[in-house]
């Protein structure tokens, strides 16, 4: 019999930044994630008094502010961005790990979607990336609806303007523990001058932590205002970068594809 798979799971970690180009920097900030089994996000707002799902509450999710970001249901969308790219999951489950919004407001720089089989094998993960222009894009990673491994490896050409202090050149390499008592997103960017050391590292990880109310009530008091939080740590990196002679890169044109 298999495991049942609750409908919001917690979890409290780190984000850690290295860049590896001039001017370097490094730093590092606590988080917490929410792990949401799409499908269930009507169940979680039933069982849980501080977590909300389309409305306001200390802890919420709100469609509109993934997938298709107009407020429509999740599933459809990533049932037909999946059939879009050849990918049929016959109904199994979608995770979504992401931020939540604290008190009405959330930014996510990024978002996943564990994507599996009824079989419950994992057949694709989408990031989704989010710049602070309101701007985003998804890099969705499968093999055609093959398996995928639990330690997912893999890369993608950088489609998508995210920092002006980086080019949109070069390419991401992508290394992923899909979340269990733990979970591990590793994002490295690649530059076109020295394509094999990465430029830019950047890791989200975390740690299940016990949920329900309490859980909830814990993590929003020892990691208080998590999207300002968020924010302004990546507008100070950006200016202490400015202040030492980084060089800014303009704003292209968005991809015209949504997905890549």
């Amino acid at each position: 019999m298999s495991a049942v798979v609750p409908a919001l799971s917690l979890y409290q970690g780190e984000v850690f930044h290295e860049r590896r180009i001039a001017p370097r920097y490094t730093f590092r900030y606590r988080v917490f994630s929410l792990l949401v089994d799409i499908d269930q996000l009507d169940q979680a707002d039933r069982t849980h008094r501080l977590f909300a799902h389309n409305r306001f509450n200390l802890i919420a999710l709100h469609d509109r502010d993934h997938g298709p970001k107009d407020g429509s249901a999740l599933r459809p969308w990533i049932d037909q961005t999946l059939t879009d790219a050849g990918i049929d999951l016959a109904g199994g489950r979608v995770q979504l790990l992401c931020y939540p919004r604290v008190l009405g407001y959330v930014f996510n720089p990024l978002s996943v979607w564990y994507c599996r089989h009824a079989d419950g094998s994992l057949r694709a993960v989408l990031c989704e990336v989010r710049n602070t222009f309101g701007e985003w894009h998804g890099y969705l990673l499968h093999d055609n609806g093959n398996a995928l491994s639990e330690r997912l490896h893999d890369q993608a050409i950088k489609q998508f303007h995210v920092s002006p202090f980086l080019p949109r050149e070069g390419h991401y390499r992508f290394r992923l523990r899909t979340p269990s008592e733990r979970y591990g997103v590793t994002v490295n960017w690649h530059d076109t001058q020295t394509p094999e050391s990465p430029a830019l590292i950047a890791v989200q990880s975390g740690e299940r932590r016990r949920g329900g109310d309490l859980g909830l009530l814990r993590v929003a008091v020892t990691v208080p205002l998590l999207t300002l939080k968020v924010i302004a740590a990546i507008h100070w990196q950006a200016l202490k970068i400015w202040l030492r002679g980084g060089r800014y890169h303009r704003k292209p044109t968005p991809p015209d594809s949504e997905i890549s």
